[in-house]
Formats: C-alpha cells, structure tokens, sequence
C-alpha cells in the first residue's frame, strides 16, 4: 500500500503456515500419471502477496486448502478465497490475482473458477460476477497498470512455513 492511505484492516490476523508437501519418487516420474489435486492448487496459491499487507493470502488465511476444488477429468478447477473483511476493496484484485496465477501455472484444458466465499463480503455477487466474465478479465489484463500490481501480489517472497 502506497501514498499513506489508510489500510482498511490494519491489524489483520495472521495464520500459520502449513508445511511444505513433500515429494515422492512417483511425484518425480514423467512416466506415471499425476492428475492435478486441491493440494497442488494450493500449493500455486498460497503465496500470493495480499495487495495490502506484506503477507501471503495463506497467512491471512484467504486461501485454504478445503476450498479448492479440482475436478482433472473434467478439467476444472474452483477456488474460494475468503476476504479479510467484509467490505475489502481488494476483493477483486486478491480474485483476479488468483485467476492469472493459475491461468499461467495451468495446462490451457483446465477452466479456472475463483469466487468468494458466499457470505463473507458484502458485494460478493459483484465481485464473482466480475471474475467470471472471460472478457471483463482479459480486459482488465490489458490496462498496465492494474497489470502491474496483479503481478507484484505474484511476485514470491522467500517465507517459508
């Protein structure tokens, strides 16, 4: 957050970080199947940067594990995201920064699906409306300077759990 606005939830919870998965032999063969799992999408997700708080979407426990949703046969993938408040203006940016990360981690057959929490914000019909629309997002990708701060919420920082 820049030019000394006022952050809307100045004192967040924080959560703690689950641990990192490990991996297998199986995980490391090219030659057996590994369908894509909640895990796996969380694992992408977990560290996106809040546009607010020099925090991953984990800590702030925006993103949880138990609400992604991974359909590999039908090449679908659901992801909830809980704002901090209710009222969080960067309920669209958090989505949208969800959307791209996925969008370029992803094979191009899956369908990305990132909407709110239902009852955990106040406009969260709007807001998945908007995320929702294929052309409202591929337009919001255009403008540079929106561009700009979805990629400094993907920008990893070195945290570890």
């Amino acid at each position: 957050m820049s030019g000394g606005a006022r952050l809307e939830n100045a004192n967040p919870l924080i959560f703690q970080r689950t641990g990192e998965r490990l991996q297998t032999a199986n995980d490391e063969d090219e030659d057996v199947a590994d369908p894509i799992d909640d895990r796996e999408i969380f694992d992408l997700i977990r560290s996106i940067n809040d546009p607010e708080h020099p925090l991953s979407l984990e800590e702030l426990n925006v993103v949880e594990q138990v609400r992604v949703r991974v359909d590999d046969q039908e090449n679908i993938v659901g992801v909830e995201f809980t704002p901090t408040i209710p009222h969080c203006s960067m309920a669209t940016l958090i989505g949208l920064s969800i959307k791209v990360k996925l969008l370029r981690s992803l094979p191009e057959r899956f369908k990305i699906d990132a909407h709110i929490t239902p009852g955990t914000h106040a406009s969260e019909d709007a807001v998945n409306k908007q995320l929702a629309d294929k052309e409202r997002v591929a337009a919001a990708l255009e403008n540079s300077q929106l561009l700009e701060v979805v990629n400094q919420c993907l920008i990893s920082n070195a945290r570890t759990g």
